[in-house]
């Protein structure tokens, strides 16, 4: 069985290498071979030089011409995937590739077509930060819940695990951090199984390099409503 891990990535020349190492080396269930697909975003600084450095058949790395948000670059990466199953992986070093073989069990015991991670579940220890962070993902994932019938705890974690057959029924449109309660709000109208799994977090403040801002959060309400009440779309 292949596993095809997704990584999209801007301006993280600092942190690509280790993650990319740690995506590597990180263990799977038997069986479960990996391909990784790195998508660069149109990034400004060095990452594109890091990523021309790193020789490894298994990775497979492609680049847009401009930055044009994580959604855009995770359509391309699922474009090339030839996985059974596809997972999401940031790359900034917040989440732990160490945790793919819970992530993948409840898809392989063929007891979950799509898998959530989750920083809020599960007591997995996670850093703290930002408190209006908190209460605006709280809120998100309350009204993705209320629109899609879900009892989620966290819409907006990186980690999430597809069956490739699931993701293929998607069609995805947004190209920023949309991306989290659009693919929610679709496979949840596909009424495919959902497992939620609790998950680590190593947080980043701003000036480490976080990048998400109130601006998305305002662009995941309007998805919410979007995908999840206007159903046309």
């Amino acid at each position: 069985m292949l596993l095809s891990i997704a990584v999209p990535v801007f301006n993280e020349e600092s942190t690509i290498g280790m993650v990319l190492q740690a995506v590597l080396t990180a263990p799977l269930p038997p069986g479960v071979e990996r391909e990784v697909l790195v998508v660069d975003d149109g990034s400004t600084d060095g990452t594109a030089q890091v990523l021309a450095t790193i020789q490894d058949a298994r990775i497979t790395c492609f680049r847009l011409p401009t930055n044009s948000g994580k959604g855009a670059a995770l359509r391309r990466a699922f474009t090339a995937a030839r996985g059974d199953i596809v997972l999401v992986q940031d790359a900034d070093r917040e989440y732990d590739p160490d945790e793919y073989p819970k992530l993948l069990e409840p898809i392989l015991a063929d007891k979950a077509d799509v898998v959530l991670g989750s920083r809020f579940s599960g007591g997995e220890p996670h850093r703290v930060l930002f408190f209006w962070h908190y209460v605006g993902n709280r809120f998100l994932t309350l009204l993705s819940n209320a629109v899609t019938n879900l009892n989620l705890t966290d819409i907006e974690a990186c980690y999430k695990v597809f069956r490739a057959d699931v993701l293929q029924r998607v069609e995805l449109r947004e190209n920023r951090f949309g991306f989290e309660p659009e693919v929610i709000a679709k496979v949840a109208r596909l009424g495919v199984r959902i497992y939620e799994v609790g998950i680590s977090y190593s947080g980043r403040t701003y000036e480490e390099g976080k990048k998400i801002g109130w601006r998305d959060g305002l662009r995941a309400l309007w998805c919410i409503i979007k995908y999840g009440l206007l159903r046309s779309h």
